[in-house]
């Protein structure tokens, strides 16, 4: 994985899904700007809205992470990064470029 990629983060204890951007990977952890992928569509929503939010950067401990796999398409479905650019017509990093900083 190299960072900035876009990533899928299967973690457990409490089991959760996250979509983001990978920021930091370590032996300590994973650092992404991300949401829980069940909030993927609300994003896209407010993406597409006047006041748009943006991705929480957290850290996860590696104990909580049980799989990384990328954000890739597959057997003509389209990745949840080209659901985004499709649905929203700007890439996640212009998007995200465009923010206000907080």
């Amino acid at each position: 994985m190299k960072l900035n990629s876009v990533v899928i983060v299967n973690l457990h204890s409490p089991k959760e899904k996250i979509w983001g951007i990978l920021d930091e990977l370590s032996t300590a952890g994973i650092t992404l700007r991300g949401i829980d992928l069940n909030t993927f569509d609300e994003f896209v929503r407010q993406a597409r809205s006047e006041e748009p939010g943006g991705l929480d950067t957290v850290f996860y401990p590696m104990y909580r992470v049980e799989r990384i796999s990328l954000d890739e398409a597959s057997r003509g479905i389209p990745s949840l990064v080209q659901t985004f650019e499709q649905r929203t017509h700007l890439t996640l990093f212009d998007f995200l470029a465009g923010l206000p900083e907080e």
